[in-house]
């Protein structure tokens, strides 16, 4: 994917790009988080929705979608007549023939991620350099690693 030009506030770098949410628009609708920090291997936006929206019904034909509520309250209605409120933290995972809908059920703007893909989960992949162990570990000089619990 070729850099774009229509958000000069993401910083990238060799392999990575960083952004803030306001980098990649303002008012209500779509963030393009996957064109703004070049992400290629699967789809994600961020929707910003305003009290008393909607969004029309939808479903997909191949994708899988993964729901994330960064601000707000939302509540998803699906084709089945069931409603679920979602509030700051709430997840939810739709399948792509499912009919779906969303609206804030807030007073102020609602935020959510959707990242969506198909094909599969590839597994775990990841990976420490050499010489490094720990993939997670305190940088406060306490004396546990963070995967410990007390």
């Amino acid at each position: 994917m070729e850099a774009s030009t229509d958000y000069p506030g993401v910083r990238r770098g060799e392999g990575y790009a960083v952004a803030h949410l306001d980098d990649l628009g303002d008012g209500p609708g779509f963030r393009k988080i996957r064109k703004g920090l070049e992400v290629t291997a699967f789809g994600v936006n961020a929707i910003v929705l305003p009290p008393g929206i909607e969004t029309g019904f939808h479903y997909h034909d191949l994708q899988e979608e993964l729901y994330f509520v960064h601000r707000g309250t939302i509540e998803m209605e699906f084709g089945d007549g069931s409603v679920e409120r979602l509030q700051e933290g709430g997840l939810a995972r739709v399948d792509a023939a499912t009919v779906r809908k969303i609206r804030n059920a807030g007073e102020g703007d609602a935020i959510y991620l959707c990242a969506g893909g198909s094909d599969g989960y590839i597994g775990r992949d990841g990976r420490v350099r050499p010489g490094e162990e720990q993939r997670v570990h305190r940088t406060d000089g306490g004396d546990r690693d963070a995967g410990e619990r007390g």
